[in-house]
């Protein structure tokens, strides 16, 4: 096999897919170089998001890493060409989800994240895009930029403060610091800490919870406190009548919830 073959094949496995039920499983893969990101591990993660989003069988998907490590950010070297140019290498194609939730079309299913050793930089900012986060023990974060002359781009200045309040995201974000699993579970950056090894598993019980519920409350849920921390309270608090009305009258699974209510039993909602 050539190196150009080699290298072909090796990209066509940046990221693995897997369907699990209603879960969708999506795998950093490139453990030989601790998941570094590069662009065909972008562009995998785009089309993988994509999948989760537009595909009705899928409720929740599930974002891990193979290997030892999370990810140790990127090939800054690569991508500060790019960036040097204006380009946005991280841009997806049109119609396709942006992982790192920033441009293009807006993804409105859930995502629960997996984190294991070095976690950096875009690593974090896939967590702050993400909506619940589990860690390993011993799990290691940094937000380097700073110490490389640069600043993030991925999300960490337009959510790690909102996620863990202005000085604690002050803290990391300016120094570049490392800081460990029981740090990030203290400042929220992580909802869970589990033994090494059981991160997968705890996620995917969490992922299997949220499918098991009923898809139209999960995604009116989500957009209603997304919309809050976007546009703000009144802006949330004037939708809340209306979709629920909406929801009523036109969603099957709203109806059942209801139904299964009064006739006291568990409900068995049909998506999506």
């Amino acid at each position: 096999m050539s190196e150009e073959e080699h290298d072909t094949a090796d990209e066509a496995q940046r990221v693995t897919v897997e369907r699990r039920g209603h879960v969708l499983l999506f795998g950093l893969n490139r453990a030989d170089k601790m998941n570094a990101v590069d662009q065909a591990m972008v562009g995998q993660l785009n089309a993988a998001y994509t999948l989760l989003e537009t595909e009705d069988e899928f409720r929740c998907g599930v974002l891990f890493a193979h290997g030892p490590n999370f990810t140790a950010g990127l090939n800054l070297a690569y991508f500060a060409e790019r960036w040097e140019r204006g380009e946005n290498p991280f841009a997806p194609s049109e119609g396709q989800i942006d992982p790192w939730g920033l441009v293009g079309r807006p993804r409105r299913k859930p995502v629960v994240c997996a984190v294991q050793g070095r976690c950096y930089t875009l690593g974090i900012e896939l967590l702050l895009a993400a909506d619940v986060r589990i860690g390993a023990e011993g799990t290691r974060f940094a937000q380097l930029e700073v110490q490389r002359g640069i600043y993030p781009v991925g999300g960490a200045t337009l959510r790690f403060a909102q996620e863990v309040g202005w000085g604690n995201a002050m803290r990391w974000l300016l120094t570049g610091d490392e800081y460990g699993a029981a740090e990030a579970l203290r400042i929220g950056l992580l909802q869970e800490v589990v033994p090494l090894g059981e991160q997968l598993e705890r996620a995917l019980a969490i992922a299997g919870r949220i499918a098991a519920a009923a898809p139209v409350g999960v995604r009116a849920t989500r957009d209603s406190a997304r919309q809050t921390l976007e546009e703000g309270y009144q802006a949330a608090l004037r939708r809340m009548i209306p979709d629920l009305a909406h929801m009523l009258r036109t969603t099957q699974d709203a109806k059942e919830g209801v139904r299964s209510f009064i006739e006291r039993r568990a409900a068995v909602f049909s998506g999506p």
